[in-house]
């Protein structure tokens, strides 16, 4: 509750107290305080006095969140202030007090309900004691972390004709001096006051119109918060964006189809540049030595017809290295040239320093794990981690290359992974600890077929059919352990179903992920042994995360339509 709700409340308007003070504000100015005071029991008054102060410290105590404490986010493992936890990626925490010899204790602390329906992606943030999340519908919330109780929510009005391929989802905020920033569905991104949700500004990326949307968790680097553009579905350009943090200013804009004269623009046959795809739909990494933002990218359009744009596609299925204050590119990486599977390279970016080396890791939704010099963008390693089919032969540069006939046809025939890929948005962890990189993957084939379709702006644009192939069953689900150095498997947990969940690590040796059956697991992160799990009663889309308070570790993820927590009894 915010001082203006209590002022509200203390001159008798209309409001209520939360939770059991549910007695609604009536009568004539103050009335119902003061007969509430004389006839509560001592031991209620002493109650609502310290619930009271307790809004009030939360409202008040939440310090700047300076560019400083995100780039020093380790020296604070209490909080979780960005998407990955810090800008490398990883997903790790420093906390221990949960470890592998009580995570078996864990119970539920407390249940947040979004009110809303449908699935959740988000990862909450964490800051001095305040959580931030979002959920279906551009809803964005702030909640007391101790208890899960509400103290403010924020409601976009969203134009009844928004047209998201995936769902009406979000992946969750950023957090910077005094506010919040959201993406929405029709487009726009809005700074959000952070001690009361009220709007600070709201600037337009895209026409939604025309099929863009705002579905990732935004970046804050510097002074600027950093998008990108989903819509590939719809044929959009797409691009990744940079905004004043203070003013929404767009400071600058990367294309990820690059236009005439622009270098890569020779890789797109005729006007297929216009309506290329390439969307930047989750959430990069900023290595502050270089100065560099790591942005991936996602499918060509059509997803799944390859006629009519001749070439690699540049920069679709790429990883994009770019400096930070200007958005000039520095250097790219595709993964999948001239894709036709919809084998976007959005998953998360992660930054791994070992023996001297610096490199950037991707498990890729095409199967292979891949490792890449983050100095110079060449290609470490590239190794299967999935049912592949699509590839047998690599170029000189040790990168995979597609068989002709893995190529959608009319008839259609299977290929392996599916269209869905042997990972999607989950995102991935990697514990410095144990040198393993744990990520969400899948074994599903398709049956891809294509047939012409001209593009028409706003309408779903594939140039294909896909379903799951029978010949391939039984469709798998797992978590894996992958050693970055070797690309070997060291193991794997087979859910009993495909799965959407994120992945979170942490120094108490454990690995923490969900199931689609709306289980949350803690594992041994050495050996990948169950160690316990609760069942939530909603299938995992999101990943979860770490934060303490009062020397408290708590874990979180949302499952469902709600958020939960944990922590020990």
């Amino acid at each position: 509750m915010t001082r203006q709700d209590l002022n509200r409340i203390a001159k008798g308007k209309c409001g209520t107290f939360p939770g059991t003070f549910g007695q609604p504000c009536s009568g004539r100015r103050g009335a119902v305080r003061r007969d509430a005071v004389r006839r509560a029991p001592a031991g209620l008054l002493r109650v609502l006095v310290a619930w009271l102060m307790a809004s009030l410290s939360l409202s008040s105590a939440h310090a700047q969140v300076t560019f400083e404490r995100l780039l020093n986010s380790a020296k604070e493992p209490q909080n979780w202030m960005t998407y990955s936890g810090d800008y490398s990626g990883k997903r790790f925490s420093t906390l221990d007090q949960v470890n592998i010899t009580n995570a078996r204790t864990l119970v539920a602390k407390w249940v947040y309900q979004t009110g809303t329906t449908g699935k959740l992606e988000t990862t909450p943030l964490v800051v001095d004691g305040s959580m931030y999340g979002t959920a279906q519908d551009d809803r964005a919330f702030a909640l007391d972390a101790r208890s899960g109780r509400p103290l403010w929510m924020y409601q976009r009005q969203i134009p009844a004709d928004i047209r998201p391929c995936c769902g009406r989802v979000n992946r969750g905020l950023a957090i910077l001096g005094d506010k919040v920033f959201l993406g929405t569905l029709d487009a726009h991104v809005v700074a959000l006051d952070a001690k009361t949700g009220n709007v600070v500004w709201d600037v337009v990326a895209a026409d939604y119109r025309t099929g863009h949307s705002v579905t990732v968790a935004p970046l804050a680097v510097k002074g600027l918060i950093v998008i990108g553009i989903s819509g590939g579905e719809y044929g959009v350009r797409g691009f990744i964006d940079a905004y004043d943090a203070a003013t929404g200013e767009r400071k600058w804009r990367l294309y990820t189809v690059p236009g005439p004269g622009e270098p890569g623009h020779d890789s797109w046959e005729g006007d297929s540049w216009k309506y290329g795809g390439a969307p930047a739909w989750n959430t990069g990494t900023f290595d502050p030595v270089t100065n560099q933002i790591f942005w991936p990218t996602g499918n060509p359009s059509p997803s799944n017809r390859g006629e009519g744009r001749a070439g690699d596609n540049l920069y679709s299925n790429s990883l994009l290295a770019l400096n930070a204050d200007t958005g000039k590119l520095n250097w790219y990486f595709q993964f999948t040239k001239h894709d036709e599977h919809d084998w976007d390279a959005t998953q998360v970016p992660v930054m791994i320093d070992t023996s001297g080396r610096h490199w950037i890791a991707q498990a890729n939704r095409n199967g292979f794990f891949y490792v890449i010099d983050r100095a110079t963008g060449k290609l470490v390693s590239a190794t299967e981690y999935g049912k592949t089919t699509w590839s047998d032969t690599k170029d000189a540069e040790g990168r995979p290359v597609a068989k002709k006939e893995a190529s959608p046809t009319l008839e259609g025939h299977t290929v392996c992974p599916g269209a869905l890929g042997t990972t999607n948005f989950m995102a991935p962890t990697y514990d410095p600890q144990t040198g393993l990189f744990y990520v969400t993957a899948r074994d599903q084939c398709d049956i891809f077929s294509t047939a012409p379709q001209p593009y028409e702006a706003g309408h779903a644009y594939y140039g294909s059919a896909y379903f799951p192939s029978e010949d391939a069953r039984p469709y798998l689900g797992f978590l894996k352990a992958i050693d970055p150095a070797t690309g070997n498997i060291k193991w794997k947990f087979q859910h009993t179903s495909p799965t959407w969940s994120g992945v979170l690590s942490t120094a108490g040796g454990l690995v923490f992920s969900g199931n689609a059956e709306g289980n949350f697991i803690a594992f041994d992160a050495a050996s990948g042994k169950p160690l316990w799990h609760f069942q939530m009663g909603g299938a995992v889309y999101a990943a979860p995360m770490a934060f303490a308070i009062d020397g408290k570790e708590y874990l979180a993820i949302a499952a469902g339509s709600a958020v939960y927590a944990f922590g020990l009894p």
